[in-house]
């Protein structure tokens, strides 16, 4: 039942990230590849505004096999989501979480989310996007979060426990995410 749950989840969360991570309509007027002409200053960075910003949207790893992140980048900069993981409390052990994002925001290429609290444990991240070993667009790793996740856990006593811990979280693959079933 739990292996079900996760493949339910999985596919919901991605086939929301999916208009995020389709291939957008290029702009017929711009120059030709770098690799075809020499260009004397480099192309503005993926983050230097907005738009380019949307592509960072997408479903990266997180902490364990089968946890993820699943990230949408709005026109705004605001940043919504959820992380999906396994319990490691008493009473949730090994069942499987949706925590979603309480706040989130991104500023260039600096991220920031905070997660709701979800049975006494909700997440912090801060750090930034960044371009991964993936060679292309839609590669795995392509782009990776990078930054410190802070766990707060709070007990029955309500003492509160803080783990920080520096993370790498790797986009998945978009080739490994099944195309969307079309209904006629």
């Amino acid at each position: 039942m739990r292996k079900n749950h996760f493949v339910l989840i999985f596919f919901l969360a991605v086939g929301f990230g999916l208009s995020n991570l389709t291939p957008r309509a290029q702009n017929t007027n711009q120059p030709p590849p770098e690799n075809q002409v020499k260009q004397d200053k480099p192309a503005a960075a993926p983050h230097d505004n907005l738009k380019g910003a949307q592509q960072y949207s997408g479903t990266y790893a997180f902490l364990k096999d089968g946890e993820f992140v699943q990230l949408t980048v709005e026109d705004d900069g605001r940043v919504t989501g959820f992380i999906s993981r396994f319990g490691d409390g008493d009473s949730d052990q090994g069942a499987f979480l949706d925590q979603f994002f309480k706040s989130g925001k991104l500023d260039g290429n600096k991220l920031t989310f905070t997660t709701q609290i979800v049975h006494g444990v909700a997440f912090e991240f801060k750090g930034t996007v960044e371009r991964g070993e993936g060679k292309n667009p839609g590669d795995e790793a392509y782009l990776v979060l990078k930054g410190t996740l802070t766990q707060n856990t709070t007990d029955a006593n309500k003492k509160v426990t803080t783990r920080s811990q520096e993370v790498a979280f790797r986009i998945f693959p978009q080739d490994a995410i099944p195309a969307p079933t079309v209904r006629n």
